[in-house]
């Protein structure tokens, strides 16, 4: 696999670089919208959940902010593996005519995701900036901040993995991406993106039940780094590793078992 890898690395990167270009192919605003919409998108959500939780703020610091941090994350993951689902079927028409690794389609829109995730990662940047220099929040930025490529990392690594998984299912079972669109809206929910885990008043069931949710451990590491100024919890980075790793292996062993009958279904 890593020689393939190696050897198609030129047409690896081409497919990022297409697919980068034609998600904004026919946007007036065009990459402009990779700053735009994580902007808009937060200034709703603190218009929606502001008055709910955005008092907290001696457990958030910054709300607009801490919501920003936990929406660009969740944004990638949803996107990222998404478009690795489709990736096999939407390349059927090449995968039939010319031999290619088959996993060069998903880790393709993985890494093309990414790369725009990183880019709108300057609207963070920008927040950062204005409530430092221009409020009196209590935000302040420390070397821990030069930690926050960690959970990142673990995030792609966990999203590729699920992305292998969910584009092996996609070819043999159509209704996933329906069920995946399910199982995204109800994880938006289960991942403290506009509210705190700790001050949420619920029964200590669905607390433990959000805390196991691996989206909070990658979610909480990157906000204690940017947000905070602070080491993380340790338990987070353990428990959102493992489970990354154990969802890589999987997603790579289901793949490979079934690329060969991809043919067949698509």
């Amino acid at each position: 696999m890593f020689k393939d890898l190696y050897r198609y690395r030129y047409l690896l990167r081409e497919i990022v670089v297409k697919n980068i270009k034609i998600q904004y192919r026919n946007s007036v605003l065009g990459i402009f919208w990779t700053f735009l919409q994580p902007l808009l998108t937060t200034i709703v959500l603190v218009l929606v959940f502001g008055g709910m939780f955005g008092n907290q703020s001696a457990a958030l610091v910054n709300y607009p902010t801490y919501l920003l941090c936990g929406r660009l994350l969740y944004e990638f993951y949803t996107q990222s593996t998404k478009r690795a689902m489709r990736s096999i079927t939407l390349s059927a028409s090449v995968i039939k005519k010319v031999y290619v690794p088959k996993y060069i389609y998903p880790l393709a829109n993985v890494i093309s995701t990414f790369v725009t995730f990183l880019i709108s990662l300057v609207v963070l940047v920008g927040f950062i900036f204005y409530f430092i220099v221009f409020t009196d929040t209590p935000m302040r930025v420390t070397p821990y901040a030069l930690l926050a490529w960690v959970p990142l990392v673990i995030l792609f690594i966990t999203c590729l993995g699920v992305g292998l998984i969910l584009a092996t299912l996609s070819v043999f079972f159509k209704d996933i991406e329906y069920l995946y669109d399910v199982f995204c809206m109800l994880l938006f929910y289960f991942t403290p993106i506009f509210y705190n885990v700790k001050t949420l008043k619920v029964s200590p069931m669905v607390q433990r039940a959000l805390l196991a949710n691996p989206m909070y451990s990658i979610v909480s590491m990157f906000r204690s780094c940017v947000l905070f100024g602070e080491m993380w919890n340790w338990h987070w980075f353990w428990y959102s590793l493992g489970f990354s790793i154990v969802m890589l292996l999987l997603g790579t062993l289901i793949f490979f078992k079934k690329q060969d009958k991809f043919i067949l279904h698509i």
